[in-house]
C-alpha cells in the first residue's frame, strides 16, 4: 500500500506582499491570503481526507484552520517548516530566490540548506508511511518541502524542482497530488 498525499501552499502572508522570505519566522496571513484559505476549502471540498499535517509556522496553521478546521483534526509537525533561512529569515526575497541552488547543499548563513528540509520532510514521509499506509493526507505547509517532496518522490534532482517550481509561473492549483 502507499500514503496518498495532497500538498497545499499556505495562503499569501504579508510578507510575500512586500517581498520578504519568511524562512522561520511564524508570518501573518494577509487579508487576500485568509481569503484564499477559505477558498482552498470550499475549493477541495469534494476530497475526503483522513487528517490534515501542517507546518507549525502561524502561516501554515492558519490556513490549515481556515481551510479545513471545521472539517478534519489538524496535526502541526516542526518537519514541515520552511526552509531556515538562517541571516535571510524576514529579509528580501529577491536577494536569493533567484539563485536557490546555492543553497542545495550549502546551508544558508546561520540557517540550513534544502538538502536539510529534505531530510526533515524525509522523516516525516516516513512517519506517514508507518501510521497512515493506505490513507489519504492533506499537507498545508511551505516551498522548500513541496520541492523536498518533488525531489524526494516525483524523482526530480533539485536543480529540476527549482526549474520547474510553480511559484516561477505563478501557476498555483489548488493541490498537487503525491504517492509515498
Amino acid at each position: 500500500m502507499s500514503v496518498r498525499i495532497t500538498y497545499f501552499v499556505h495562503g499569501t502572508t504579508t510578507d510575500n506582499e512586500h517581498d520578504l522570505a519568511t524562512g522561520w519566522l511564524p508570518g501573518e496571513l494577509s487579508e487576500a491570503g485568509k481569503e484564499q484559505a477559505k477558498q482552498l476549502g470550499q475549493q477541495v471540498a469534494d476530497k475526503q481526507f483522513d487528517v490534515v499535517f501542517c507546518s507549525d509556522l502561524q502561516r501554515a496553521i492558519d490556513s490549515a484552520q481556515l481551510g479545513f478546521g471545521d472539517k478534519y483534526e489538524i496535526i502541526q509537525d516542526s518537519r514541515l517548516r520552511e526552509c531556515n533561512y538562517g541571516d535571510m529569515n524576514g529579509k528580501s526575497a529577491s536577494s536569493f530566490k533567484d539563485r536557490m541552488q546555492d543553497f542545495v547543499t550549502t546551508p544558508f548563513p546561520n540557517g540550513e540548506s534544502y538538502q536539510d528540509a529534505e531530510t526533515r520532510l524525509a522523516s516525516f514521509v516516513d512517519y506517514l508511511r508507518t501510521n497512515y499506509d493506505g490513507k489519504h493526507i492533506a499537507i498545508v505547509a511551505h516551498q522548500a518541502p513541496q520541492l523536498a517532496l518533488d525531489v524526494s518522490l516525483k524523482g526530480k534532482t533539485w536543480q529540476e524542482a527549482i526549474d520547474e517550481d510553480w511559484r516561477k509561473s505563478k501557476a498555483w492549483q489548488p493541490g498537487w497530488e503525491y504517492e509515498a
